[in-house]
C-alpha cells in the first residue's frame, strides 16, 4: 500500500521500511481492516524527521551496549546493515528479555509461546493499542519487527509489550525572565531563551523530558497530566487536600496554548528488534510564568531531581528527547544555537 499524498517524504522512509520488507511467505503484513491511503496520512502528521537529515537517519541509541539494566551485548550492526531493506543472511542476534518482564506484572504481555494469548498485531488489542504511529510494521514468525531497523537485540528487554510500547511526553516550557520579569535573549543569535521543566532519572541517572507509559484504555492527555504531576510535582506523596489543590492548578497549565511536538518511534536504547518505544510529545507553554510559579517543582516517582534547563543545542539528554525539545524552539521562534547547522545550509 503506498502512504496517501499528505505523508511527508521522511514517513515514506520509515513507515514503508517495514511494507516493503521481504516478501517471504513467513513474513507478514496484517492490516487493519479499513486502512485506506488517507487515512494513514493522518495517523502520523509529525515525525522524527526533517528535510535536513531524512536520507541518513537510522537509530544509534538503540544499538548501544550493554543493554541498560544487565551485562547483554548486543550482535554490532553497521550501520549499513540497520535497514530491513539490506540483506544480511549472517545477522545473529542476541535474545533478551529481562526477569522483571518475564516475572509477568499486569504491564507486561506473556511469552509468544503462551497458548492463552494471541495478540493481533497492527490493531487496537482490547485496551492494548498495537498500531504504530509509523504505519504498518512486519509481523515475522509472529513477532512483530521494529520498523527502524535492526538492533542486535531479539526478544523485549525491559519493555512490556511486543511491538509499539507507547508513552507520552509532556513539555513544560517558559521564558527566562531577568529580576524585572524582561524575557532574556541570546548574545549572540538576539532570539529569546527558552527554559524547560527536566527531570533525573533514577534508572540512568540522564536528564529527561518528564514521561512514561500510557496505561491501557488511558488516553494520551490523561497520561500527560498524570506523569507530569508525579515525577515533576510529586503528586503521589501529597496529602489528599494538596493533592486537590495540585489538580486544579496542573489542569490550568495543561489548559492553556499547547501543541503536539511528535508523534511516532523514539530511538531509545531500550529497543530490541521485537519491541520498541513510540511516544506522543506535547508542548504546554507558560507564556507569563505564573502558571508555573504557583506550581512549585519537586521530584516524585521515577525522577531523582527535577528543575528548569535553559535550552539551547548544547542539552544532553535522554534518547532522541534533545530533538523533541529542538522542534519546540522552532515552534516557539526561540534560541537553540548560534550557527546554523552547516548540513542545512542552502
Amino acid at each position: 500500500m503506498l502512504p496517501g499524498p499528505g505523508l511527508p517524504p521522511a514517513l515514506t522512509l520509515l513507515g514503508l521500511a517495514a511494507a516493503l520488507g521481504p516478501p517471504a511467505a513467513r513474513c507478514a503484513l496484517r492490516p487493519r481492516s479499513n486502512l485506506s491511503a488517507t487515512h494513514w496520512s493522518h495517523l502520523h502528521p509529525t515525525n522524527m524527521f526533517n528535510s535536513c537529515n531524512v536520507n541518513k537517519f537510522y537509530h544509534s541509541k538503540a544499538l548501544t551496549s550493554p543493554y541498560p539494566g544487565s551485562h547483554i551485548e548486543r550482535s554490532q550492526v553497521p550501520e549499513d546493515k540497520v535497514g530491513w531493506l539490506t540483506q544480511w543472511e549472517g545477522y545473529n542476534p542476541v535474545e533478551y528479555t529481562a526477569a522483571a518482564v518475564l516475572a509477568g506484572p499486569k504491564w507486561a504481555d506473556p511469552q509468544l509461546n503462551d497458548k492463552n494469548f494471541s495478540p493481533k498485531f497492527n490493531e487496537r488489542d482490547g485496551d492494548v493499542e498495537r498500531t504504530s504511529r509509523n504505519g504498518l510494521y512486519v509481523v515475522e514468525n509472529g513477532r512483530p519487527r521494529n520498523p527502524t531497523g535492526r538492533t542486535g537485540l531479539t526478544g523485549r528487554g525491559l519493555l512490556g509489550r511486543w511491538g509499539p510500547n507507547h508513552a507520552a511526553d509532556p513539555i513544560v516550557t517558559r521564558w527566562k525572565r531577568d529580576g524585572s520579569g524582561n524575557k532574556i535573549a541570546h548574545a549572540v543569535t538576539g532570539k529569546n531563551i527558552l527554559q524547560f521543566v527536566a527531570i533525573k532519572r533514577r534508572d540512568c541517572g540522564e536528564w529527561a523530558i518528564p514521561g512514561g507509559m500510557v496505561d491501557p484504555g488511558e488516553k494520551i492527555s490523561a497520561t500527560l497530566k498524570r506523569e507530569f504531576g508525579e515525577e515533576a510535582l510529586n503528586s503521589l506523596q501529597k496529602w489528599p487536600e494538596e493533592k486537590g489543590s495540585l489538580e486544579k492548578r496542573l489542569q490550568r497549565l495543561l489548559s492553556q496554548e499547547h501543541f503536539v511536538v511528535y508523534r511516532g518511534y523514539v530511538d531509545d536504547p531500550r529497543n530490541t528488534d521485537n519491541a520498541w518505544m513510540e511516544t506522543e510529545a506535547v508542548n504546554y507553554h507558560d507564556e507569563t510564568g505564573e502558571t508555573m510559579d504557583n506550581l512549585p517543582l519537586e521530584a516524585g516517582d521515577d525522577a531523582g531531581m527535577v528543575k528548569w534547563v535553559d535550552i539551547s543545542e548544547k542539552l544532553k539528554l535522554y534518547a532522541n528527547h534533545s530533538y523533541f525539545i529542538k522542534l519546540v524552539t522552532e515552534k516557539r521562534g526561540a534560541h537553540w544555537q548560534e550557527d546554523p547547522d552547516p548540513e542545512c545550509r542552502e
